[in-house]
């Protein structure tokens, strides 16, 4: 067997080199997590796209329906004002939103 002779200066470059594949593993992923969540807010926005086209089909074919078959004046203002006043109240909803959303880290922390 042979014994490990390291000066000072080898083992000091050994460390830094460790050092220095952590900190690269480390920022790599944390690159991979911001990826990730980009992609799931990506994500996000095409589910609710999705169903915000699904309920206006619902809804333009319930007031076709209405339209085409009655001619009650309570019942098709009814099926005109009922949708309008929940995009209303959805669009003044999301337009005064004032904060963002992001995930915080979980920070351990007395309270």
């Amino acid at each position: 067997m042979t014994t490990l002779d390291l000066s000072p200066m080898e083992t000091l470059v050994g460390i830094g080199l460790l050092i220095a594949v952590f900190a690269i593993w480390h920022s790599s992923l944390r690159m991979a997590r911001r990826t990730a969540e980009a992609a799931h807010a990506g994500s996000r926005m095409v589910s609710l796209t999705g169903r915000v086209l699904v309920t206006a089909a619902v809804i333009v074919a319930v007031q076709w329906l209405v339209i085409h078959h009655s001619r009650e004046t309570g019942l098709l203002l009814a099926v005109l004002a009922a949708p309008a006043l929940i995009t209303a109240f959805a669009l003044v909803r999301a337009l005064t939103v004032t904060t963002e959303d992001r995930h915080h880290r979980r920070t351990r922390q007395r309270r």
